[in-house]
Order: C-alpha cells, then sequence, then structure tokens
C-alpha cells in the first residue's frame, strides 16, 4: 500500500489515523468525481449522453455519502460536528455559539 498523502511516517501512525486518511481521500475523490461529471453535463450537447453523465454524478454522491458514513460511525470527532450541522433549520454558520475563523 502506498504512503502517498501522508504527512508523517506511516510506521508512527495508528492505524486508526491511516483508515481514516483512506477515507478522507477516497471522499475527496468521489466528491471530485461528483464536480467533474457535473461540468461536462453542462458542456455536453448530446441529451442521452447528459443523462448518462449526471446519473454517474449521482452515483459519486452515493459513494461519497457512504464514505462519509463510514467516517461518523469511526471517528467521535467528526460524529460530533455532523450530528451539530447536518440537516439544521436557518443560519449555517455560527448557529451553535462556536463559530470558528
Amino acid at each position: 500500500m502506498s504512503s502517498e498523502g501522508l504527512h508523517a511516517p506511516r510506521e508512527r501512525l495508528a492505524k486508526e489515523t491511516i483508515a481514516l486518511h483512506q477515507a478522507i481521500t477516497s471522499l475527496v475523490e468521489e466528491l471530485e468525481a461528483v464536480d467533474w461529471y457535473r461540468q461536462r453535463a453542462d458542456d455536453c450537447d448530446d441529451a442521452a449522453l447528459k443523462e448518462i453523465l449526471l446519473h454517474n454524478m449521482r452515483e459519486e454522491m452515493e459513494h461519497a455519502a457512504m464514505v462519509l458514513e463510514w467516517i461518523r460511525r469511526n471517528d467521535p470527532d467528526f460524529a460530533h460536528e455532523l450530528k451539530d450541522n447536518l440537516f439544521k433549520e436557518g443560519k449555517i454558520a455560527g448557529q451553535h455559539g462556536h463559530e470558528h475563523d
């Protein structure tokens, strides 16, 4: 397995840290794929191809959501932030009194 993207020697990282790194890297890749498919669909003049590209985009969204759920289940800090910030009404930033700079 490659240590690409690790910022410390692999042998100094906990296995949980490596797993979270793999999940975060995968999440980034899925979100990039969503962006790429949406841009290609916008630029596509063929209706049938556009439909396929948008279908593929939605599949990448599903993949991203599955990875995010794994992160939620396996990292208590992420779980806390997701619980506090997702599926809420009203203002997004600063709604819980712990705004970050």
